[in-house]
């Protein structure tokens, strides 16, 4: 959504002001938790407090070297990426019930997840990473808001997730708007034991795989980019669009609107419930202890609102199941939603590729990208008005 170049910005802890939750018995959904705003609120805000918050930040050492130290004005999309993927390190690590308390010492999957993502070269999911690998693999004169996300997910997301041999996350990214569960099967396929991990968050170091982490199935991280209208988003998909919020497996949903990109974890009658990435803090360092000063990693302000008319029709939807039963309850869900009247199917879920699809990986999506115009005229981005720059 947002280009690389810099762009006017502003700061939501400073400028911003903030409705309260709204006094409506209308139910209040957040990544797949259903509140009532009457009697749960206190929940509500927990709730979304705990949600791992990344925005910009300033005075991080270069990116390359020689690079920005700050990623404001053009960073919001890649700190979206951080905040559906830390979402599934919290799941995957600490459980969907878990919940953050400030000014207190921290668990150890904790401290190692928010490492993961701490602004320097060697954290796995840190903007240096993201930054680095979206400069150099990523083209740079894509111009749909559709191929931003697919290539924040596929090209970025996909593989800095196999260096995390601690988490062993398999991330999934569903092409044309099809779930395919043969693919899905294959990726299980992958993930035998590996017998080391590493709980630093960091790109050294090592610790013991619990023993139930030697099972085939890699907990999934499934990621669906969509296109739900031309310059709109069509109202037939808001209501499927609502019930992805309810659903366990929920991450939530990468999108917002031209050249600002949110995280969106719920909604509340009309309105989607998101964090924003668009505050500008200090990078943060760890302590000697190893803890990381964290309460600017939880938006402890009532959780901004937009009317769901408003996203624009370009986003990815995330799920994660830990074990394969859960993928098969979001495989029944989701057969479940496509016979309910009222709403558009967002996406197909089958069993097997079908013949009409072209596989992008037949387009030669390998790491190095040496032929970024094949993607550009899969997408055929003719018709869009954003473009990415190079930093």
């Amino acid at each position: 959504m947002c280009s690389f170049a810099a762009t006017l910005t502003y700061d939501t802890l400073r400028f911003g002001e903030f409705e309260d939750f709204p006094e409506t018995s209308e139910p209040v959904w957040v990544l797949g938790k259903e509140y009532n705003a009457l009697t749960e609120k206190d929940e509500i805000l927990s709730d979304v407090t705990s949600r791992l918050w990344f925005t910009y930040r300033k005075n991080f050492p270069p990116i390359g070297g020689t690079g920005p130290t700050s990623d404001t004005g053009w960073g919001c999309m890649l700190r979206c990426g951080q905040m559906i993927l830390g979402e599934a390190l919290l799941c995957r690590h600490l459980g969907r019930d878990w919940r953050w308390a400030g000014g207190q010492k921290q668990r150890e999957e904790y401290i190692s997840i928010l490492n993961a993502f701490i602004d320097k070269k060697d954290s796995y999911y840190s903007l240096h990473q993201i930054g680095e690998y979206y400069s150099l693999h990523c083209p740079l004169n894509w111009q749909s808001p559709k191929v931003v996300t697919v290539s924040m997910c596929r090209l970025v997301l996909r593989k800095l997730a196999v260096f995390d041999t601690w988490s062993r996350l398999v991330v999934h990214v569903a092409m044309d708007n099809t779930v395919v569960i043969e693919e899905i099967s294959e990726c299980r396929a992958c993930g035998g034991a590996e017998g080391q991990g590493e709980l630093n968050g960091c790109l050294e170091g090592a610790c013991a795989m619990a023993e139930e982490e030697t099972a085939l199935w890699k907990p999934l991280v499934l990621l669906i980019p969509l296109r739900l209208g031309l310059s709109d988003i069509n109202e037939a998909y808001i209501e499927t669009l609502k019930q992805c919020f309810m659903l366990p497996q929920s991450l939530g949903v990468i999108g917002g609107k031209p050249n600002s990109a949110h995280y969106f974890i719920g909604y509340v009658g009309e309105e989607l419930i998101y964090l924003d990435p668009h505050t500008t803090q200090p990078a943060v360092e760890p302590c000697e202890d190893s803890q990381v000063p964290d309460e600017t990693y939880h938006c402890q302000h009532p959780p901004c609102r937009m009317h769901i008319c408003e996203l624009d029709p370009s986003i990815a939807a995330g799920f994660f199941c830990r074990t394969e039963d859960e993928f098969d309850d979001w495989c029944m869900r989701i057969r479940r939603l496509s016979c309910k009247r009222g709403g558009l199917p967002m996406f197909e879920l089958v069993d097997s590729q079908p013949s009409h699809m072209v596989s992008v990986d037949a387009l030669n999506l390998t790491p190095d990208f040496s032929d970024s115009d094949r993607l550009e005229r899969f997408f055929d981005s003719e018709d869009e008005e954003f473009e990415i720059l190079s930093l």
